[in-house]
């Protein structure tokens, strides 16, 4: 094998391995953000008196699969994360349709589960 050629596929590998390093910490960042997503809204679920319970129970249901996101992250295992965050995602679309369908919501718990609902989108496009 020319020494140009062997060159060129070690530069290859190099640059494809850091792009996976540099991919890997993207998703770490954006489930850090999805993290503190969670915890405000589980925050302003809990400021919020009379809440539906449809909406306690996705916040809720959110905030343990948050629990657990770090180690299923840790696991390297792809078909568990995605699991993770596709679940994650019918959670977060469950609380935003409840907050589109009750407008007597605190603004604070309407703006909570909006931004945790696009963090959540944001994610599942960086796993794309």
């Amino acid at each position: 094998m020319p020494l140009t050629h062997l060159s060129t596929q070690m530069t290859t590998q190099a640059n494809a391995q850091a792009n996976a390093q540099a991919n890997a910490r993207d998703i770490e960042r954006r489930f850090h953000l999805v993290e503190q997503a969670i915890a405000q809204a589980a925050e302003a679920s809990s400021a919020e008196h009379h809440l539906p319970s449809e909406l306690r129970d996705a916040v809720q249901r959110l905030d343990r699969l948050g629990d657990t996101a770090r180690s299923v992250l840790q696991s390297n295992d792809d078909v568990r994360i995605r699991k993770l965050v596709g679940d994650m995602a019918t959670s977060a679309e469950r609380a935003r349709r409840v907050c589109t369908n009750i407008p007597q919501l605190s603004a604070q718990i309407r703006g909570a589960v909006s931004h945790l609902y696009s963090q959540i989108q944001e994610l599942q496009r960086d796993l794309r």
